[in-house]
């Protein structure tokens, strides 16, 4: 039986053990993701073009890149905080209508690893792991 002073005395080491647990995962544990399905028919009519980059014509090649596989991209959750607004449903949001992506270094790295990702040949669910890894 534990005491009282016991009890109050092992505390604190359990709620350091439980929030090392939370923070830092055991390696090899599967991460449950928050990435979105991508879209059925999407496709990159609405990112944007060379032409429409305004000022940012250093992110011409990324949304190059983006504009070649809408369909991967679509399935990936942006991670520089901008998932959470309602006009976002995906990475590929980050490329189209105001092109946050031009001027996001965050946006531009994520766009560049699933692209040469996908030309590795590697699934939909290694580029999202790949992501996490990295960004998340």
């Amino acid at each position: 039986m534990t005491t009282r002073r016991q009890f109050i005395g092992l505390l604190p080491a359990g709620v350091f053990l439980a929030t090392t647990r939370i923070s830092h995962p055991t390696p090899g544990a599967t991460r449950v993701s928050n990435h979105p399905t991508p879209r059925p028919g999407i496709t990159a009519a609405k990112v944007l073009t060379r032409d429409q980059l305004g000022d940012h014509k250093d992110a011409v090649e990324v949304f190059d890149m983006v504009r070649q596989i809408p369909h991967v991209v679509d399935g990936i959750r942006c991670q520089c905080g901008c998932a959470d607004l309602e006009s976002k449903y995906s990475l590929l949001s980050c490329f189209e209508a105001e092109g946050m992506a031009g001027h996001c270094e965050v946006c531009k790295n994520e766009g560049r690893l699933v692209y040469r990702l996908h030309k590795q040949g590697r699934s939909l669910q290694e580029i999202r792991d790949a992501i996490d890894a990295k960004f998340g």
